[in-house]
């Protein structure tokens, strides 16, 4: 009986010990589930703040790629060497490709999305200006320069709808 009651006596002791080390268990591991969220929250927040400018920049070269592609913009500014509307065609795509290699490290910065629809307007713009090249009235470079600025006064450029996007998704982040 003796063993009993002391075995009766060490429960009672037991008890609210392991009750408070259950509870100081709970606390503690949602305190420190706390403490890594709050941790985490300040990491993510410190690296947007540094990236940020970083993405914005993407964006703008972006912006000034599709402007610097848009094909009214193009024939003005890429003056035909010759007469022969190959060469000047080649001379068009030459440089549409040359702009997008220097931007092309900006893909890191923006959504899948935007870069697919920057990726497809370039290739329309190509695309316009080869096009345009093979209509039968197209027979000199100049011709060729006339009728994509025709073109473009019938129609929106390729870029157009790039742009927006990307107007679009940098007003998203804020």
């Amino acid at each position: 009986m003796d063993l009993g009651l002391k075995l009766i006596d060490a429960l009672f002791y037991a008890i609210p010990a392991i009750v408070t080390g259950v509870i100081a268990y709970y606390f503690f591991r949602e305190h420190t589930k706390n403490e890594d969220g709050r941790r985490r929250f300040l990491l993510q927040k410190d690296l947007q703040v540094k990236s940020m400018p970083l993405r914005l920049q993407a964006y703008e070269r972006m912006v000034l790629f599709l402007e610097r592609i848009t094909p009214s913009k193009l024939t003005v500014r890429v003056q035909p060497t010759s007469s022969d509307k190959d060469a000047y065609e080649s001379l068009l795509v030459a440089n549409i490709e040359q702009e997008f290699e220097h931007n092309l490290s900006q893909q890191i910065y923006v959504s899948q999305d935007c870069w697919n629809i920057i990726c497809a307007a370039k290739n329309a713009t190509i695309q316009l200006i080869r096009k345009a090249s093979l209509l039968e009235k197209t027979d000199t470079a100049n011709k060729l320069r006339e009728v994509i600025l025709t073109e473009m006064m019938e129609k929106r450029a390729p870029s157009d709808a790039a742009l927006s996007f990307i107007k679009k998704e940098v007003n998203d982040m804020w």
